[in-house]
């Protein structure tokens, strides 16, 4: 059952580095029906949504977008997929930061599926945010480069875990907004928006009453889109599909590892978004999070 209304605290961190001000590239072409790119290896081939895609990752991607399985949250305890990163790079210059992306894999049917993207229940924000006195809005960029996304803590304790055990890093809070009342985190999800890139996809379930296999979405535009529209400017529950990245502190010249008491924040950009509809169980953030104690 849904009981979200909530007053929230920002967990404090150590840099003033936002999720919503990182760039990052993620293909997100074939989801919007664009491929983009070929394959470097010859593999069988098969059509997602109009696009040529090595048959594994078919196969994953309909398990993920398709089929709504093994996201984390109400559906099932302990989602069958394993989190891990290849490597973590440094941008080059004086930054401190180290970047690295996490990829996922599918336990489909028996069959290991390597995906870039990951699934959980949450609730989109689209919401109206408060403006200052001379019309500003105080939450820059809301609904564009960024949005919030609220999902109960027990959900995202169990993402963190899944990434300790598939990556050893421990993960931190920063970045975060936290309700201890309702047990409930808000991330900030970045939101790709420039002309050349592919916008997160918004999809509405077509019947409210089926369940199952019966389960369709319509795509209505992009999240952009949407926020646009003052008939869908309200919180809407759903399952939301990320592209996910660790970012960790380090110096130019010292990578830093797992195990050293250092801590990974994680970085969610926003994919796609399947919803159920709006929910009033949720009040949403309305400005800057700093304001909140």
């Amino acid at each position: 059952s849904e009981s979200w209304t909530v007053t929230m605290k920002v967990i404090s961190s150590k840099t003033q580095t936002l999720p919503h001000m990182i760039t990052r590239e993620k293909s997100m072409q074939r989801e919007n029906g664009n491929n983009g790119f070929a394959h470097p290896h010859p593999v069988d081939m098969v059509r997602w949504r109009g696009n040529l895609v090595p048959e594994k990752e078919a196969k994953a991607l309909r398990h993920v977008f398709d089929n709504l399985q093994d996201h984390f949250g109400h559906q099932r305890p302990d989602p069958r997929v394993r989190f891990f990163n290849k490597d973590l790079t440094h941008p080059g210059g004086r930054g401190q930061m180290w970047t690295g992306e996490l990829e996922f894999t599918y336990d489909v049917n028996g069959d290991p599926c390597d995906l870039a993207y990951m699934s959980m229940d949450v609730c989109i924000d689209l919401a109206p945010k408060l403006v200052h006195k001379h019309g500003q809005p105080m939450l820059k960029g809301y609904g564009s480069s960024w949005v919030y996304v609220y999902l109960p803590e027990p959900t995202y304790n169990k993402i963190k875990s899944y990434v300790k055990v598939g990556t050893g890093w421990d993960v931190s809070d920063e970045g975060t907004v936290h309700d201890s009342n309702r047990n409930l985190i808000a991330i900030e999800a970045i939101m790709h928006h420039e002309v050349d890139q592919p916008k997160p996809s918004f999809w509405v379930v077509k019947d409210k009453d089926s369940s199952g296999s019966d389960i369709c979405f319509s795509r209505i535009g992009s999240v952009q889109e949407v926020n646009a529209d003052p008939q869908h400017q309200f919180v809407h529950r759903g399952v939301g599909i990320f592209s996910v990245s660790l970012e960790v502190e380090g110096t130019p010249n010292f990578k830093p590892t797992p195990g050293t008491g250092d801590e990974a924040n994680l970085i969610f950009t926003l994919v796609s978004v399947r919803t159920w509809g709006v929910t009033e169980c949720v009040a949403p953030i309305v400005h800057a999070s700093d304001k909140w104690s």
